[in-house]
């Protein structure tokens, strides 16, 4: 007899389907089934109660798992998920695991390489490489153990240092199978920090949690909500429980990781996509056994499963980053508070800037409020300066002021950080004789000059060509680069001051594997005077001898159509502000604008982040905007833009005409047309999430009988945070 099972398979369908299987498969364990003339991993739902007859069935070819992959609590939170975002849950649960076993590998370690000492590498003595300072750290901590290839990584050792001890003999590779299930137990490596009063409140709030609790952790930068994080966590771990930790960039990772080794002393893992798929796979292994005590990853890392999990913290929890932009469009930071809930376990949401919806539900008691107003030790609020540079010659965007300030600081050898978020030479390239201007023909932007490269590069479709001689136009070579990037900022910097070295970390300068981690440690040690970057270097970094940093060329945000610009440029200059200053050194923020008396500044600069909050959340909420309504957003794009008109029009007519609905669109994408394609949105706003998900689920099915959109390529985004 077979039985007639219900699998959710990775397709953009949002359905599910049935296979004959010969044993019925745990709920949430894994199956190789036939679909169409490809094999697919998909998940058993269980047995089907209404079997579809109308087609003739297949069998699963393999059953993977002898157990579902997740507990309860994670599989209530995927299905949570689809349903939330709208979503098919067999892409969501795709989403959900490491990519080996997306691919059918078995959910068990396999052999990886470990490095350890030879007999001959124990009779070393590492003061014996005093002139080779990454091997003598390298032999160290391979003499008191032996490490994996991911620890060499997240240890920060060099590889040319453990290849020059195996070229010596010293140190050998060899093949590890990790044990099943590693027992630990809470061993203090280092003493915690004096607590201030507000501090120790806070710690004792999240202590005193008898059940699932979210605490929005509001602490001005610099504050010492890390030590918040690492007093409440030792509770957790002392109980013998896990303690979950999203951060919103790879480049937070180390960072964190070495804060909480230096604490710690307990099993610790990182999941982010540096890693080997092999890599993630073990580190999603050790925490499901519980042999982790510490899993600390990015917005993915959420759906990591947890033998007994005691504490969810997200840091940054105002960071875009925690969004997933693409695919399954789902929110890392919303995801945390939900699986807080299933679990029962306290959940943390820190930021010295935080998103408006999380303020919103703090205002309206849904989150417990812990604020952390001033710095932790002797650390003091760093000095705003808002400087006016209308009629001031700029030299790549530096007024002569600002250089002067820069010289006063340098010149008492502290460290200057100028913010900049537009990489490249320049944003665009123009004839000075007849004003054309190099464009991109698929997108509706111009090229970004890279110097270094010699190249024009599109950054919204990757399209790139070598830099002209001569213009397009008129055939004249008096061409010149139109706006600053950080490549010009570097250079300008070089000129100014050959005397104090310039360190640039963006995309560009950041491409080389491990070369973020070395750059943002070069900067912590003051290896370089003059720190110069894009958000990268803005976020949750600590700079113990920054004591100037400023904002370069922010007014664009003043006057954008995005209603969530003035909340972003407000999160971005309290962060960049934070920078400074941190330690016992007084701090200076300057912002360079054209338009100082703008409201926006103005409060910012007098009141804080805090007050400007309210006022703007008070404007949202006379406005209805999110977080006072509920946005879903359908994109389509095509080659043709009146079939993209076309089908968006025709979703538009599906949804009732309704006071408490509103429909707005189609209208173009902040961007047009990018990478030879026409893109269009249609916004719904609703009051209420009950109405916006009782109206998707009328109008979703129907979408398939549709004929536009077949021509289009098209997608549902709930809770967008991005319109461009």
């Amino acid at each position: 007899m077979t039985t007639i099972i219900q699998t959710a398979l990775p397709v953009p369908l949002p359905r599910q389907f049935d296979y004959d299987c010969e044993q019925l498969p745990a709920v949430g364990a894994r199956v190789r089934v036939p679909f169409g003339n490809r094999e697919l991993v998909g998940v058993c739902l269980g047995e089907a109660s209404a079997p579809d007859d109308s087609f003739q069935r297949k069998a699963v070819l393999e059953v993977i798992d002898d157990e579902p992959l997740w507990p309860r609590p994670i599989w209530r939170l995927l299905e949570w998920a689809a349903d939330y975002y709208h979503h098919p849950l067999g892409d969501v649960i795709q989403n959900a695991m490491p990519v080996l076993l997306r691919q059918g590998e078995r959910a068990s370690y396999q052999a990886t390489t470990r490095y350890q000492v030879t007999e001959q590498g124990a009779q070393i003595s590492p003061n014996d490489l005093k002139r080779a300072v990454q091997q003598q750290r390298l032999l160290a901590a391979l003499q008191q153990q032996p490490l994996l290839s991911r620890d060499i990584r997240m240890q920060e050792f060099s590889p040319s240092a453990l290849k020059a001890l195996q070229d010596k003999g010293w140190v050998e590779a060899v093949e590890h199978i990790p044990a099943a299930v590693q027992s630990w137990s809470l061993k203090i490596a280092a003493e915690p920090l004096q607590l201030n009063p507000e501090q120790a409140l806070a710690v004792a709030a999240i202590g005193a949690a008898k059940q699932h609790q979210t605490y929005l952790l509001e602490g001005v930068t610099g504050s010492g909500k890390t030590e918040v994080y690492l007093q409440a966590m030792a509770d957790v771990l002392r109980r013998g429980q896990q303690v979950l930790m999203l951060v919103p960039e790879i480049g937070l990772t180390p960072q964190t990781l070495k804060r909480f080794q230096q604490r710690f002393d307990v099993p610790i893992v990182m999941l982010h996509s540096a890693l080997t798929d092999r890599e993630r796979l073990d580190a999603w292994l050790d925490a499901r056994a519980g042999s982790a005590a510490i899993i600390i990853g990015t917005r993915s890392a959420i759906f990591t499963p947890c033998k007994a999990l005691g504490m969810i913290i997200v840091d940054e929890e105002h960071d875009a980053s925690l969004k997933q932009q693409d695919g399954f469009r789902y929110h890392a930071r919303d995801l945390a508070v939900m699986r807080g809930h299933e679990e029962q376990v306290p959940v943390i949401l820190g930021s010295a800037t935080p998103s408006f919806e999380t303020l919103n539900n703090a205002l309206n008691k849904r989150y417990a409020h812990l604020q952390l107003s001033r710095r932790a030790g002797q650390a003091k609020p760093a000095r705003h300066v808002v400087m006016d540079i209308k009629n001031l010659p700029l030299k790549a965007g530096l007024s002569q002021p600002l250089l002067g300030l820069m010289r006063e600081h340098l010149d008492a050898g502290q460290q200057v950080l100028l913010f900049l978020n537009r990489r490249g030479f320049a944003p665009a390239l123009l004839c000075h004789e007849c004003g054309w201007l190099a464009q991109c023909r698929r997108c509706d932007a111009y090229y970004t000059v890279h110097q270094g490269s010699k190249q024009l590069q599109c950054h919204h479709c990757g399209a790139q060509q070598p830099i002209p001689r001569q213009c397009h136009d008129c055939g004249s070579t008096q061409l010149i680069g139109r706006g600053v990037g950080t490549e010009q900022l570097e250079q300008l910097l070089q000129e100014q001051f050959p005397d104090y070295p310039v360190l640039r970390i963006d995309r560009d300068s950041t491409r080389k594997k491990g070369s973020l981690q070395q750059h943002l440690q070069d900067a912590h040690d003051n290896k370089y005077p003059i720190l110069v970057g894009t958000q990268m270097l803005a976020k949750g970094h600590h700079f113990p001898d920054v004591t100037l940093a400023a904002l370069l060329d922010v007014d664009g945000a003043l006057y954008s159509a995005d209603f969530r610009a003035a909340e972003r440029l407000g999160q971005m200059f309290t962060q960049v502000a934070g920078r400074a200053g941190r330690a016992s050194k007084p701090g200076t923020v300057v912002l360079q604008t054209h338009h100082p008396e703008h409201e926006l500044i103005q409060d910012l600069i007098n009141n804080g982040y805090g007050h400007f909050a309210q006022s703007a959340l008070r404007e949202r909420q006379l406005t209805h905007l999110p977080p006072f309504s509920q946005h879903a957003l359908f994109r389509a794009e095509a080659n043709n833009a009146d079939a993209v008109i076309a089908a968006l029009e025709a979703i538009a007519t599906l949804f009732p005409q309704r006071d408490d609905v509103i429909v707005l669109g189609p209208i173009p994408a902040v961007m047009e047309r990018r990478a030879g394609r026409y893109r269009y949105q249609l916004l719904i706003q609703t009051q209420q999430r009950a109405m916006r998900a009782q109206l998707l689920r009328y109008v979703l099915p129907q979408l398939e009988k549709l004929p536009q959109l077949r021509k289009v390529r098209w997608s549902l985004d709930i809770d967008p945070q991005d319109f461009s």
